[in-house]
Formats: C-alpha cells, structure tokens, sequence
C-alpha cells in the first residue's frame, strides 16, 4: 500500500509539472516607441535607451537649361563654354537624400551626431542606371565642440537657407557639402556666441597656385588631369598647390536674435607651393599665409510681409580666393579658370590664391564680394525670392607681370593636355593686349516657389551673369571643337541660365 501511494504521488506530481508548462504566461511588456519631444518635430526614443532619433530626408528633381547641372552658367569650358552646336541645352539631375540626427541629454549636455547622405543621378555623368554617393555631412557635437564633416565656422547662420536653386551662383564662402574640422563654441549669454576651429582646406578652400614656367589649362582646352570637384585637390592642369601642411584656422562671432542674426567671420590660409622643376632638387618658394574676413546681417519678418527676410555678405580675401568667390558645389574645373566663347570673341580668366615664377616667391591674389537676399511671401504657399552678387579677383603688378610674360608670345603657356602629353602643350597665346588679367563676375536672379502641400515644393530659377574683362586683344589658339588657330577678340560675356526644381522633403 505505501508503495502504491508513494508511485501515485510521484505520477501525480509529473502530471502537474507538464500541465504546468501548458498554462500560459504573462507575456513580457512590449517597448513601444515613444515620441520623444525635447528636440522638436520627428524625434523618437530609440527603444530601450534615452536617445531621440530622427530620421528624415528629400527627393529633388532638378532640370536646368542653358547650363551645367547645379544650374551652373557655361562658364566652365567644354561643349557649353566653347559655344558648340553639340553642348546640351537642358540637363537633368535626380537626388535621394537621407539624414539621421541623434541626441542624447547628459550632465555635459547633449551629445548629438548628425548625418547627411546622397545619392545622385545626373544625366550624361552615369550610366543609364548608375549614379555617385556622397557625405555631405557626418559630426558629433558634445560640450561644445564638433568634431568632422559640417558647415564651415567662416559662414553665417543662414549658409544652408539661401533662397536659390543654383549651387552655379557666386554667394561668397558657400560650403554646401560641409568642412572637415575640429571646433569649440562658446555661448556667452543673449544669443551671443564664439567660435574657433581648425578646418581640412583640402580640397574645398585651396582654388589653385599656378607656377608660369608651367602650362595652365587655357580657354576653351582641355585638361588630362582630374579636375573635377572634390575629386583631389585642384588638380586641373598648371596647379602648383604642395601638400596639405598646415589647416586653415577659423573663427567668428556670432548673434542670434528675433530680429535676425549677426556674423563676424574670419580664416587663416596656408599655401604651399610645389618644387620649381620635376623634383626636389629645383627647391620651391616658400610658404604663404593668406586671409579672409567676413561680415554677414539676416533681418527676419520684414515690414514688407510675414516670413520676408533680407540677408547680406560682404567677403574680402588675401590669398586665400575661394573664401571669397567660388567655394561652392560647382568648382569651375578645378577652381581655376573661367571661360565662355560666343562667336569670334572669348571672355577667360583664373581664380587662384597666387602666382609665382622660376626661383620668385607667391604674388598673392586679392578677392572680394557682395552678395545679397530677399524673399518675400506672397501668402503661405507663395514666395519669390531676388539675389544678387559681384565678385572680384585681382593678381597686382607682380602677378600681372609674371602671367603676361607666360601667356604673351607664341608658344606660350596657355595650355591643353591629353593622355600622350599629360604635363601640357602650347594651345595659344595672347596677342596685342592692354591692361591686366583682373576679372569680375556680376550676377543677378529670382527665383519663385509654390509649396501646395506641406514640403512639397516646386520652383523656377532665372539668372543673369555677366564675366567683365580688364583684359583687351586677342587669344590666338587652338580652341576644343573649334577651328585650329582662329583669332577671338577678347570681350565681356554675357550668359543666361535657368532651372526648375521639384522638392519633397519628409
């Protein structure tokens, strides 16, 4: 018997395990997501952590006409520069943009990373299905610094706002695609700030050194070496630029009120020339430092309408150009020259930090700039926008010398080059010339956009450059898809170009 009931106890006891097994449980609580609404719209918790995250991005259609993608003038060379019957009179570019921007709130404040990706198709650049990546931006903010890829600290609050279409538009500074760098800002109270940074001037703010006892890509030639932006540093033909030795130093001041905001701006520029020969044997000048400085206003809800904003720029800069006058997505080339034919005549010039010669030390070039905006709001869904700048660039009477010796004679300097020549040949020269190799570019242009849903955005662009000369003759030369050795009267130019856009951002 107590065998009997011992067995049964334990048989029993088995059961009520495997029984036990089959009842359901209390299911583990489910992390759902949560807004999160310290940062503003669009952030969440990331399940699990303190850390907001916001995803978001834009698709972007652009079609330009009589002009380069970016909505960029014919001022750059090639079939549109040299004024051919095969240069293309509309382009097209189709652009994905993703972005994640995360914050975390700590005793040391909030640690913040951002990113900012691309992908790009532009028509006559890929491949039928192709396209290029890129990084715009990627930093990380904590206890006031910022460590990689953001807007330069010499641009003002507003370098990402301007009302335009056009990266082809000469807006000063203009660093659409972020500046490597390492910086600290100081907020003194009242909206007042400071910043100091140090920035990667490679490739964005290094336009170009030209050694004259080398060829340099001349009007309407071609260069063998890369010279595409951002590719490398400036590597169109005729570059002299050594290596990156030293970053650019940076600093501002910085106000932001209700009224609008007010930026002082300032840069330290290195350049380093390359050896006077193929080697080092040659020797090489020597180091020299440039500068810019900056001053910007935005005044916010004008009189004129709710929304209406007029911003201002005012740029100068002492060997140091592209701070001045083309630091932008658009690098006409290698930042180095500038040229558009039309008929039998030819406006060209060059946008360098200095100029030397054999055994000579850098003339250092001087650029300044103007620029402005104003938008107005019709009413919510409404707005036209008018901008204007002028742009200067000028090489002194020692820089002027040392070029007019290079490009005034036959056999010249001004130069083209292919795979069988990469280092360049004679394609022209100057003739009959009066004054300097001093240029300017003046620009004006509106642009209207109607916004008929919450961002979704379309627009239209029209814009007026016109490139004046300080330079009288004629260029005698070889020109790509032209007649050899035609004569050019050297003139203003005149171009006109346009763009509409379809924007929807979320």
């Amino acid at each position: 018997m107590k065998t009997t009931i011992l067995s049964t106890a334990a048989s029993l006891a088995v059961m009520s395990g495997a029984l036990a097994a089959d009842l359901p449980v209390k299911a583990k609580a489910v992390e759902y997501v949560k807004v999160c609404s310290l940062y503003g719209a669009g952030f969440y918790y990331i399940p699990g952590t303190d850390t907001c995250i916001k995803i978001g991005g834009a698709i972007r259609l652009d079609t330009t006409f009589n002009g380069n993608t970016y909505d960029a003038p014919f001022w750059q060379g090639g079939a549109g520069g040299n004024d051919l019957w095969t240069k293309d009179y509309f382009a097209t570019r189709q652009r994905i943009n993703l972005t994640t921007d995360t914050r975390t709130a700590t005793e040391y404040g909030v640690v913040r990373t951002y990113a900012n990706m691309q992908f790009d198709f532009s028509q006559n650049r890929e491949s039928i299905a192709g396209g290029f990546a890129e990084v715009d931006y990627a930093f990380i903010q904590f206890a006031g610094f910022t460590f990689g890829k953001a807007v330069s600290q010499f641009d003002p609050q507003w370098a990402l706002s301007k009302p335009t279409i056009s990266s082809g538009f000469l807006a000063g500074s203009n660093n659409t695609t972020g500046m490597p760098q390492l910086a600290y800002t100081a907020s003194f109270g009242n909206g007042l700030s400071g910043t100091i940074s140090l920035e990667n001037a490679s490739p964005y703010r290094n336009a170009g050194l030209y050694n004259t006892s080398n060829f340099i890509v001349g009007p309407g030639s071609s260069s063998y070496l890369n010279y595409i932006y951002g590719v490398s540093s400036a590597t169109f033909l005729g570059n002299s630029y050594g290596g990156n030795h030293i970053p650019d130093i940076v600093g501002n001041l910085r106000l932001d009120q209700a009224w609008g905001t007010l930026h002082l701006g300032a840069a330290m520029h290195t350049i380093t020339p390359g050896f006077y020969g193929a080697n080092a044997a040659t020797g090489h000048a020597d180091d020299s430092y440039g500068f810019a400085i900056n001053g910007a206003v935005e005044f916010k809800n004008l009189p004129t309408g709710a929304g209406d904003s007029l911003k201002l720029e005012a740029t100068y800069a002492r060997g140091a150009a592209k701070y001045a006058i083309t630091g932008g997505t658009t690098d006409t080339q290698g930042g180095g020259r500038f040229a558009k034919f039309s008929g039998n005549t030819v406006g060209f010039g060059y946008v360098l930090d200095g100029v030397y010669g054999q055994g000579g030390q850098i003339q250092q070039s001087e650029a300044w700039s103007v620029v402005g905006f104003y938008e107005h709001y019709w009413n919510p869904a409404w707005r036209t926008s008018l901008f204007g700048s002028y742009s200067s660039i000028s090489y002194g009477d020692g820089g002027n010398a040392l070029l007019a010796a290079a490009f005034s004679q036959a056999g010249g300097r001004l130069g083209t080059a292919n795979a069988a020549n990469p280092t360049g040949t004679n394609a022209g020269y100057l003739q009959n010339t009066t004054g300097n190799f001093d240029f300017a570019i003046a620009q004006i242009g509106t642009r209207t956009a109607w916004t008929p849903v919450r961002n979704l955005t379309l627009s239209a662009e029209f814009t007026y450059s016109r490139m004046e000369q300080s330079l009288g003759g004629q260029y005698v030369g070889n020109v790509g898809g032209r007649p050899a050795g035609q004569t050019y009267q050297i003139q203003n130019q005149n171009l006109y170009n346009g763009s509409v856009q379809i924007l929807r951002s979320f």
